[in-house]
């Protein structure tokens, strides 16, 4: 009979939440008092934008992300809306571009210079008039380029395509009419080909996006949900709601049958609204509290009992918004795995909070940070719109590895050795396959070394691999190990190539020493 441990082996076990010092703080922040249910701030590396108070219509504030302290009660404010903003969203693909919606009815595109604002900014880049009544939410597409969904209360979702010349759009390329009163939170899966929304009539959908077909359909009567949200890869959606008790509540469904929960959990008698934020590279799950200053984050696990508690981030100060930082924008030499900007109104105040991993190596944790999505594309508007599914670009946090290059385009690129087709093909075999013939590709390869012509930038650090051996072991089982595989393996051709030039160097240096021999002995 085997024996099962009462505790868990996670890596993230001892998690703790660090609030930023007072002076990386941004202080003196007027802060909407919409009691509208949403995040009202989005965050990039680049900027924060937080939902303002503005007299005569609405108005938000973009600060530098390191520009902290006390604001400037002057400072300049994007104002082209007539009524309240409720929402706010950074382009995932470009930190200069944010969109806004309204009670105006209007959803409003902008350009944000690269500088510190001089003056408001009232004239839009792209101006979306299509609802009838005020637009509550929007999201942009996570893989599809200018693919923007928004969501009014005309019960509407509408999908527009923002890769056209027109200033002013009055036509989305789709309507999706399928709920019965107004959608209170909206999800997309990981490449973006299903919807996943919360309404008021209490049901949770399921939607190709596309076509407009619901897929599934969840209606439980013990569980009201306001939010909703896909747990990445794992065929799960995870709400958030009140039971019949009126107590906060958590669910968990499996994305093949709504018809019952897999999991619910009653947490408190509060009143405030519950935002939950998931991590997919590391399958954490926050669940954020409104109106309290709490912050509890669990581990979600494919198999029971699927949502594991870790701990609870407290705070006596309520947040009445959130936002979160991408991952590209985290400080990874401090071992933090996520950043939350909490926004305290009654201190006019925005507070960042840092997840930490307690390690005692300063170096990089690669097994805390596997790759994550890149700031790119990885379709074209016209090609998601033609139905085409594609997940999003992967890139490595490790400081030196080229973050800006995904790992689709690594995969395409030429091979680097402009030798015969013959070793081309060996090549590119070798990236993907680590069998038997890794010593006969390696031999090959060093004969033809001598003809590699790569110009290695001069600034650019050599990656040694530190005794590793890649093409000595087993053969990865899975995606994940391929991908780490991949990118050691670019490591080691990189070293290899830096040792080759400096062997051609040192050859150039014997021919002229040759060279002068020869010339030495002539004039004798």
């Amino acid at each position: 009979m085997s024996w099962h441990p009462q505790y868990r082996s996670s890596k993230f076990r001892h998690v703790f939440g660090k609030a930023a010092s007072k002076d990386k703080c941004y202080d003196s922040v007027p802060i909407t008092h919409s009691v509208h249910d949403n995040h009202f701030c989005a965050v990039n590396p680049s900027f924060i934008a937080v939902v303002t108070e503005c007299a005569g219509g609405g108005a938000f504030l973009v600060i530098p992300i390191k520009q902290t302290g006390k604001l400037d009660p002057h400072y300049p404010k994007v104002c082209g809306h007539k009524g309240n903003v409720l929402d706010i969203k950074w382009n995932p693909f470009n930190d200069f571009v944010i969109a806004s919606c309204s009670e105006d009815a209007t959803v409003k595109i902008w350009d944000i210079p690269n500088q510190l604002l001089k003056r408001n900014i009232t004239t839009p880049k792209k101006e979306l008039l299509g609802h009838a009544r005020r637009v509550g939410l929007i999201e942009w597409h996570p893989t599809a380029d200018n693919i923007l969904f928004s969501s009014g209360y005309d019960y509407k979702i509408m999908i527009w395509n923002l890769d056209v010349k027109d200033a002013v759009l009055s036509k989305p390329v789709k309507i999706l009419d399928v709920h019965k009163d107004v959608v209170l939170s909206m999800s997309f899966n990981t490449d973006g080909s299903l919807l996943a929304t919360a309404c008021k009539d209490r049901k949770i959908r399921v939607i190709e996006p596309r076509t407009g077909t619901v897929l599934q359909e969840a209606s439980h009567k013990s569980h009201r949900a306001n939010k909703v949200l896909f747990l990445g890869n794992m065929k799960k959606l995870f709400s958030t709601g009140t039971s019949c008790w009126n107590n906060r509540q958590i669910a968990l469904w499996d994305l093949d049958d709504l018809s019952v929960p897999l999991l619910e959990e009653d947490l408190d008698g509060s009143s405030g609204l519950l935002f939950p934020v998931y991590d997919s590279d590391t399958h954490m799950l926050y669940v954020v509290g409104k109106g309290d200053g709490n912050i509890r984050y669990y581990e979600i696990s494919p198999e029971k009992p699927y949502l594991n508690y870790l701990t609870e981030y407290r705070s006596h100060f309520p947040q009445k918004g959130i936002g979160v930082m991408p991952k590209r924008g985290l400080d990874v030499a401090a071992c933090e795995i996520f950043r939350f900007y909490k926004l305290i109104p009654t201190k006019s105040l925005i507070e960042p909070i840092s997840m930490i991993v307690p390690r005692r190596s300063e170096s990089y944790q690669e097994d805390i940070y596997p790759l994550t999505a890149a700031a790119q594309p990885a379709l074209t508007a016209q090609q998601w719109l033609s139905g085409i599914n594609k997940g999003p670009l992967m890139v490595s946090l490790k400081p030196g590895s080229g973050a800006v290059n995904s790992l689709p385009q690594l995969l395409d690129l030429e091979p680097f050795t402009k030798a015969t087709d013959l070793s081309q093909q060996e090549e590119e075999g070798g990236r993907m396959s680590l069998g038997g013939k890794e010593k006969r590709r390696e031999t090959q390869d060093s004969r033809k070394r001598p003809k590699v012509e790569e110009k290695l930038p001069e600034d650019e650090p050599m990656c040694f691999s530190n005794g590793f051996d890649v093409f000595e072991c087993p053969p990865p089982k899975t995606e994940n190990e391929l991908l780490h595989m991949y990118f050691r393996q670019q490591e080691e051709i990189r070293r290899l190539r830096a040792l080759v030039n400096q062997r051609d160097v040192q050859i150039k240096q014997l021919k002229l020493e040759l060279r002068n021999l020869c010339m030495d002995t002539d004039n004798y």
